[in-house]
């Protein structure tokens, strides 16, 4: 990256070898602090729509983004709808699902553990948010959605405590509360509250049903040859991505008690690399966050764009969600 870039991606230099050649129109329907959508420019792509559902994220790129002149349109919004907030045919799609630095660095959106804040966690402004839902929800729902969405295998004590503290309304309370449930964490290990945090912030968001809702989008939003490229941070969304592309390119092979045989239709992608893409040594040496991260390309092919059965992604569903 050149001089000024807000900050070096995690897996740019792979990500942009992967879908190479870059040109035409592409979408980074995860624009964050910019780092995908300045590399895609600068490695030839015509033109970049940035898409984010966080408004603040667009001040923050008002020093840099306007040296890209009408090449960087930036829009506010869900990555669910990225074909329609496109309105045309694009040559790629770039979706970096891990959660913002810059939010994190923020104790007032509420997404850190380690800095104290208002209990948020909303990427938007919109919806309950995590304290709202943590002081209205039974300690049943509280316990399936740490242990489906962060597989947190002490979901039950954790959530009897969470219950007995409330009201709860700060990110320090909730992880205090979340270490005294725990045992210490060793060195070398994660954060006691780290599976927690991740599961809450999953259902404040909805971040799974619009992952899958963004594949699809991707789907139909992508002319034949475009490339789309999704990186993850943790084996849930990985697994939810792998099993689209899979389904969508026919590549799944027979069918599990997971993802049961269904019709096909034609092929939507093809898949020019058997496993994820991981980082490299020197990136893993300059960042370690990158050790977590595994990028996956699906390239598109003439098919119309369908449905994807979503039983065949296994995505993590709360019991007697409807």
């Amino acid at each position: 990256m050149s001089e000024g870039a807000p900050h070096q991606p995690v897996l740019l230099g792979r990500l942009l070898a992967a879908v190479a050649p870059v040109r035409g129109l592409w979408i980074d329907g995860t624009f964050g602090a910019g780092g995908y959508a300045r590399g895609l420019l600068e490695a030839g792509a015509n033109r970049v729509i940035g898409i984010d559902r966080d408004p603040s994220v667009f001040d923050l790129a008002r020093g840099w983004s306007g040296g890209f002149g009408d090449r960087l349109t930036l829009v506010e919004g869900r990555f669910s709808e990225l074909d329609r907030l496109a309105g045309q045919p694009v040559d790629g799609v770039v979706l970096d699902l891990g959660v913002s630095s810059m939010q994190l660095d923020q104790p007032d959106r509420g997404f850190s553990f380690l800095r104290d804040g208002p209990l948020d966690m909303r990427m938007g402004g919109d919806g309950p948010s995590a304290a709202d839902l943590l002081n209205a929800a039974d300690e049943a729902r509280i316990a399936d959605v740490l242990y489906h969405y962060g597989e947190e295998r002490a979901a039950r004590r954790i959530a009897r405590a969470i219950v007995a503290a409330r009201p709860l309304d700060r990110t320090a309370q909730l992880a205090e509360i979340v270490q005294s449930c725990l045992p210490r964490a060793k060195p070398g290990q994660s954060h006691p509250a780290t599976r927690t945090f991740q599961a809450i912030r999953i259902w404040v968001n909805d971040e799974f049903g619009e992952l899958v809702a963004g594949l699809t989008a991707a789907e139909r939003a992508l002319r034949p040859g475009g490339r789309l490229a999704v990186v993850s941070f943790h084996s849930l969304e990985d697994r939810i991505v792998k099993r689209f592309m899979q389904a969508r390119a026919n590549a799944a092979g027979g069918g599990s008690r997971h993802a049961p045989v269904v019709a096909q239709d034609a092929p939507a992608f093809t898949l020019p690399f058997r496993r994820a893409i991981s980082a490299d040594a020197d990136e893993l040496a300059a960042n370690p966050r990158a050790r977590s991260a595994f990028l996956r390309v699906a390239i598109r092919t003439d098919a119309p764009a369908g449905q994807v059965d979503r039983r065949a992604l296994a995505m993590p569903e709360l019991p007697g969600a409807g």
